[in-house]
């Protein structure tokens, strides 16, 4: 997702007076300027979908405490909701056969043989998709391939 994207969706955040998003929306905002001011630098694309996954691990993570804890089922509620808001802003992970496809033509590419390669075919597919598949299904299908 570009800045211009992310100023769209506060926008239209703003509009619906949805406050949960606009609040998500803004703290991301917040993110991508620190960015921006601290290496006087324009944000890229991967820049701000970095910065909505660092803020996806850090609310899963609260979310996680939040369940364990089993003391405040509206917080528990909110934090979920951030974390479905926060991953609608990514980009569409790869996945099933498309994943699959990718998978095959990666170690064909690489020649991976065995699992000692596993390594490798993983940071291919990081590197062609940028980071956007479903990392535990690959791993599986990576080692079913590699013997």
């Amino acid at each position: 997702m570009t800045k211009d994207e992310l100023q769209a969706q506060l926008v239209a955040a703003m509009k619906a007076k949805d406050k949960t998003r606009l609040s998500i929306i803004r703290q991301v905002m917040g993110e991508v300027k620190n960015l921006e001011v601290d290496e006087r630098r324009d944000a890229t694309e991967e820049d701000v979908d970095r910065m909505i996954k660092r803020l996806i691990k850090q609310t899963g993570e609260t979310l996680e405490m939040s369940i364990k804890a089993a003391n405040n089922q509206e917080r528990t509620d909110t934090l979920t909701e951030q974390v479905e808001i926060l991953e609608s802003l990514l980009p569409e992970q790869l996945s099933g056969d498309a994943l699959v496809a990718l998978i095959e033509q990666t170690i064909a590419e690489l020649g991976a043989s065995s699992k000692k390669d596993m390594g490798r075919v993983m940071g291919a597919l990081t590197k062609a998709t940028g980071g956007n598949f479903d990392k535990p299904a690959a791993a599986r299908e990576v080692g079913a391939r590699l013997s």
